[in-house]
């Protein structure tokens, strides 16, 4: 019952994305088709609104019913609580697992979550971006190494990498209502989980979990829209 209420969510967010919004969509290579059945992962870089399940407009409705029931992912735990967005966000992923700030169990029993059939979803960032470029506290943002764990659990299939253009011109943190008829900007790159994690093994960065950090926050410089 639950997955097709997911389901229905999902399908009607991307409704209505389609309805009230234009999007840019870019993919880096020249496939004409991309094959969306393996992706077991899903990395979203640059976050900048919770308006972001509008990017749900990209995917076909194929793998949105994969994710009505396999999508797991991290939510702070202060979002989860708020009384609208935290149902509808539980509505929309009901794998959406609590976690909070400090270094404690709610991580790991994220991480037991995940299993082979999973496709997790992570926003290496961690918080949001605000207008000035920084996040809430005045500190640029980076990736963070939580995704390495996730990548330590997950051994199979593909990453869908998702740049955001993001989405201030939209709904910023601290607006109150969002802007329709904006165009939404956002390149897609499929790898293989495998080839990933082997790349990133034998960069001499230093740990498994620097290497990723190094490489996500290059990704953040060089291959979101501009």
């Amino acid at each position: 019952m639950f997955r097709f209420i997911s389901f229905f969510t999902l399908l009607l967010t991307k409704w209505l994305s389609s309805l009230f919004y234009r999007y840019q969509v870019r993919w880096f290579d020249d496939l004409p088709q991309h094959d969306w059945s393996n992706i077991n992962m899903v990395v979203f870089l640059n976050h900048t609104s919770l308006f972001e399940p509008l990017f749900v407009k990209v995917a076909p409705n194929g793998f949105l019913w994969r994710l009505s029931k396999h999508l797991v992912a991290p939510g702070a735990d202060i979002t989860l609580n708020r009384p609208i967005l935290g149902k509808f966000i539980k509505l929309l992923v009901p794998g959406c697992i609590p976690i909070t700030r400090k270094n404690d169990e709610s991580w790991q029993a994220f991480l037991d979550y995940i299993k082979d059939d999973s496709i997790a979803l992570i926003l290496p960032e961690g918080r949001m971006k605000r207008r000035d470029g920084q996040d809430k506290e005045g500190n640029p943002m980076s990736a963070r190494g939580g995704i390495a764990d996730i990548l330590l659990r997950v051994n199979s299939g593909k990453v869908l990498f998702v740049y955001s253009g993001g989405l201030h011109h939209i709904q910023a943190p601290g607006d109150k209502l969002p802007r329709l008829f904006k165009t939404i900007q956002v390149n897609l790159e499929l790898v293989s989980i495998d080839f990933y994690k082997e790349l990133l093994s034998k960069s001499k960065t230093g740990s498994f979990k620097q290497s990723v950090i190094k490489d996500l926050n290059l990704r953040l410089k060089h291959l979101v829209p501009q």
